[in-house]
């Protein structure tokens, strides 16, 4: 299957009649192994901020997260993990797989919990695969 793909059937898929708003596959050298359309130009010194944050748990939470430019405030989350950030009414959830890092963005309807169990779940079964 194609990084595409998991962009596409997995991310971007629908959960409880909600969608994720973008989503991203993007190695942990800032490179981008597939996107939606819709995902924001970030810069490679945000990937490496977020980066830093899952060596460095905690260091995110003064300043916040910062994707395609947008800021947001960083919340509970799984040290090493998962990085959730939130933003009015939306958020960010990112997931830290071996490899890369599975990034979705949502916005009402959908909740955090739904974009926290698609993002979680796609990584953790890259993982279990050794990705």
């Amino acid at each position: 299957m194609s990084w595409q793909a998991y962009v596409d059937d997995h991310l971007m898929c629908e959960i409880e009649g909600n969608h994720l708003s973008a989503a991203a596959i993007i190695g942990h050298d800032a490179a981008v192994w597939a996107q939606s359309p819709s995902f924001s130009q970030f810069k490679p010194e945000e990937i490496a901020a977020i980066m830093n944050d899952f060596s460095e748990p905690g260091t995110l939470a003064p300043t916040g997260l910062y994707l395609g430019g947008t800021k947001y405030m960083v919340i509970q989350g799984e040290p090493g993990a998962v990085i959730r950030g939130k933003k009015g009414p939306g958020g960010v959830t990112i997931k830290k797989t071996n490899l890369a890092l599975i990034i979705g963005v949502y916005d009402e309807p959908m909740n955090p919990g739904q974009c926290n169990m698609i993002v979680e779940r796609l990584g953790d079964y890259l993982i279990d695969q050794g990705l």
